[in-house]
């Protein structure tokens, strides 16, 4: 679920704008997971913009506070999301923590680094959700640690039905700057694509593991 619609819209242009999400239904990437997929998306390149940094910050602080209340903990999924989350954090006055998918195999073997206190209410800060399955890890390390979820907010989202089941099994309310509808909505309007190529994102969107041209 989406903060409020002209957060969505504005944080979809930025994305576009960076080429921090790229559309490219002609010649479609492949992820890790070996999926053909028609966009591309890549947050972390919004570290290197001041200005779409401190608006994707500000949007975060002022929009967890409202759905969420202040939590003790600011978490940031590793990798793609300790930056922004530390920002968060700092903005919001509150103590910043990282978490993996999974403990480390060496060393102290943490998952979670930094200061966490059992019984600390947290919202995870996580750049894409896709299936939400790594996002989850996350969660899961976190409450191993004693720390009691508040939520997770998010960047942007595919909306795949997927991932809305998992957080609903895993009872984490889920909040986005954006996702996949208000992106498309937006592209065709700015004519970063056209009402074909839109018609090919819609179609990978509903069955991305088996979609191809």
């Amino acid at each position: 679920m989406i903060f409020n619609k002209d957060t969505a819209e504005k944080t979809a242009e930025l994305l576009l704008q960076i080429n921090a999400i790229k559309l490219n239904p002609g010649n479609p990437f492949t992820w890790a997971s070996g999926w053909k997929s028609p966009i591309y998306c890549d947050n972390r390149l919004i570290l290197s913009f001041p200005a779409i940094r401190n608006y994707v910050r500000d949007e975060f602080s002022k929009n967890i506070e409202k759905q969420f209340g202040k939590p003790d903990v600011i978490a940031g999924v590793a990798t793609g999301a300790i930056g922004i989350g530390m920002l968060v954090a700092e903005s919001m006055g509150l103590p910043f923590v990282y978490v993996r998918p999974e403990p480390k195999k060496h060393g102290r073997q943490n998952q979670v680094e930094g200061f966490l206190q059992k019984g600390q209410s947290v919202v995870i800060i996580e750049d894409l959700i896709s299936t939400g399955n790594s996002s989850l890890l996350a969660v899961d390390g976190l409450r191993e640690a004693g720390a009691v979820i508040k939520g997770m907010a998010a960047i942007f989202t595919y909306g795949f039905d997927v991932a809305d089941n998992n957080f609903k099994d895993a009872k984490i309310d889920l909040y986005t700057l954006s996702n996949y509808q208000n992106l498309l909505n937006l592209a065709v309007a700015k004519k970063y694509i056209t009402e074909n190529e839109e018609q090919t994102l819609r179609e990978w969107n509903v069955s991305p593991s088996t979609w191809s041209i």
